[in-house]
């Protein structure tokens, strides 16, 4: 239990004193008392807006209601003071043995501190990536695939169970056109010499495809006409751009849990099982759309369609779930497709790219409709990356075929440094991926001061070993004012970690540590103004040892949170 929860829990048991007391009516609603740090560090170390939220519904004057409330708190042997702010506002100020205890809590559960039960064991499907299987990633796809895989690990760690989705759109035109794009690989491997015609992927990546076709398949297919190949090169193309989207993920370190396609969805008739459901609750109708606003084209002519009713939901209109074909639409191949995710979790996340934001009210219609309300749907929208080497932007990679591959990124500054820097702004904010900032050694770097300071705490050990200081236990009685503050910044972790999982915002835990790595840069560099603030002291090892200990603590936050962005921390900088 964290030391937040176990004050809240103490606010609580207060409240249910003050009920039985009388002060109080029973059954308020508590939902809106918070536990968090006051504003300005001079006020306490925690603060509460009990007293502020509950007076009202209670029929009491705010300060008053304080007033008993901090009665009973400063009963606690963890309080030092409180008092009262404002119009009704609590502070609390902790006693020294608390927050050491609190660094000894960090030591005690090392990997686990941090870790919550808020999920309750929920179960939580996050789709992400998800690009069309027609080429190897690129640095578009990056950005989302970074936000969704540590928003995974993020609502792992705060209890939830968690699948993580890739869906194959292996059912659309595109998908044609690789195959029509890998035929001509396929002549080009046999010896043919070819020209890529416009409207067809002309990337080399496709070079490969074409050779594991003409070994697999000879020149059966060279002249044949395409309705004899088609499906073949199809779905043996999927599956070689599948391998390349895989491996392009290993190199994030991201792997998915789940792969589903599309064209089996529809295959297994699940567009047909959503639909029947829909119409047996009177979700879709059979209508004429509304005419285009504006001068109707002169192809356009009133046809009946299928409609789901999606206004119902807040949609702007309803929606046309197949086309006068007969064919499925977009839409209605991704309801049926969030029907099928709805059934094996409780909530359901997209991360999706900021072009699809159009489409985000009509899957919440159809998420709420299919699942009565039941499932919590939420959609993270991701903004473009702008790549750029000092400041000018980067050219296209004509060996990729216009892009630039999330393998060559990779390839250049590392996993860590391209996961790190993907999640230093909020996803809907967009971003500039600088080659040279983002290596850069300064604190104008995150990437860098986060890494900078788990080696220099790594570096502390060594350095003690090889000064021949024989430690001590630590004795946190020598810890002052400068280091507890860094405990109460490091406390507060836990509380991160639940409050990033409820707004589905795995960027905060990089905002944190940034933090985190200046309060603790700062401490260590009193020791360049005054020897005696270092943290190795030949002279004096009890100290050394303590401060030791507290710099271990600092860096067990650090591993736990970038453990979550699913960066590595490293014990030496090069």
């Amino acid at each position: 239990m964290s030391l937040y929860t176990r004050f809240t829990a103490h606010l609580d048991a207060v409240l249910d004193a003050l009920e039985a007391d009388g002060v109080l009516p029973a059954g308020l609603n508590r939902k809106p008392v918070t536990v968090e740090p006051p504003r300005d560090p001079s006020h306490g170390d925690l603060a509460t807006n009990a007293a502020m939220v509950l007076a009202k519904p209670a029929g009491t004057n705010p300060r008053a209601l304080a007033d008993a409330i901090i009665t009973k708190l400063q009963a606690l042997d963890e309080v030092e003071r409180a008092t009262i702010a404002g119009p009704g506002f609590i502070n609390l100020a902790l006693t020294d043995p608390t927050w050491r205890a609190e660094l000894a809590a960090i030591h005690a559960d090392a990997d686990d501190y941090g870790r919550s039960d808020l999920g309750q064991g929920v179960t939580v499907n996050v789709e992400y990536v998800s690009a069309n299987p027609t080429g190897p990633m690129h640095m578009g796809h990056c950005r989302g695939a970074v936000v969704g895989d540590a928003l995974a690990t993020l609502l792992e760690y705060a209890g939830h169970k968690v699948i993580r989705e890739y869906y194959i759109n292996d059912a659309g035109g595109q998908v044609d056109v690789l195959a029509r794009s890998a035929h001509i690989r396929y002549r080009e491997a046999l010896g043919e010499d070819v020209t890529i015609p416009d409207g067809l992927y002309p990337g080399d990546y496709l070079a490969p495809v074409g050779q594991a076709l003409a070994a697999e398949y000879g020149d059966a297919f060279v002249g044949a006409p395409e309705a004899d190949w088609l499906l073949t090169f199809r779905g043996f193309a999927v599956a070689q751009m599948m391998d390349l989207i895989r491996a392009d993920l290993a190199l994030l370190g991201i792997h998915h849990d789940i792969f589903s396609s599309e064209a089996e969805l529809q295959a297994a008739g699940k567009p047909d099982e959503a639909e029947a459901w829909l119409r047996a609750h009177d979700l879709v109708y059979d209508g004429v759309l509304e005419a285009p606003k504006g001068e109707l084209p002169d192809d356009w002519e009133p046809v009946e369609l299928p409609l789901f009713r999606s206004t119902k939901f807040g949609d702007d209109q309803d929606r046309p779930i197949k086309k006068s074909t007969g064919a499925w639409t977009y839409f209605g191949a991704d309801m049926a497709y969030h029907y099928q995710k709805a059934q094996s979790a409780d909530q359901l996340i997209d991360i999706w790219g900021a072009d699809h934001a159009g489409t985000v009210k009509r899957i919440q219609a159809a998420v709420a409709a299919l699942t009565e309300g039941k499932a919590r749907f939420d959609v993270k929208l991701i903004q473009m990356v702008r790549l750029l080497r000092d400041g000018e932007p980067v050219k296209m990679s004509k060996r990729a075929g216009n892009f630039v591959t999330l393998a060559d990124v990779v390839g250049e500054v590392g996993k860590d440094v391209v996961r790190f820097t993907m999640l230093t702004r909020k996803a809907d904010a967009q971003m500039d991926f600088d080659f040279a900032k983002v290596v850069e050694a300064s604190k104008d770097n995150p990437v860098f001061y986060v890494q900078y300071a788990h080696a220099r705490i790594a570096s502390l050990g060594r350095r003690a070993e090889e000064a021949g200081i024989v430690l001590p236990a630590p004795d946190l009685s020598l810890l002052g004012t400068a280091e507890l503050a860094i405990v109460k910044l490091a406390a507060q972790f836990p509380r991160v970690v639940e409050g990033s999982a409820l707004a589905r915002e795995p960027h905060r835990i990089a905002f944190y540590l940034n933090d985190l790595a200046s309060s603790f840069h700062g401490w260590w560099n009193m020791g360049n103004d005054d020897p005696r603030a270092r943290v190795i002291l030949a002279d004096d090892p009890a100290l050394t040892a303590t401060r030791l200990f507290l710099s271990q603590g600092i860096g067990q936050i650090i591993r736990n949170g970038l453990a979550i962005m699913g960066v590595t921390a490293l014990t030496e900088m090069q």
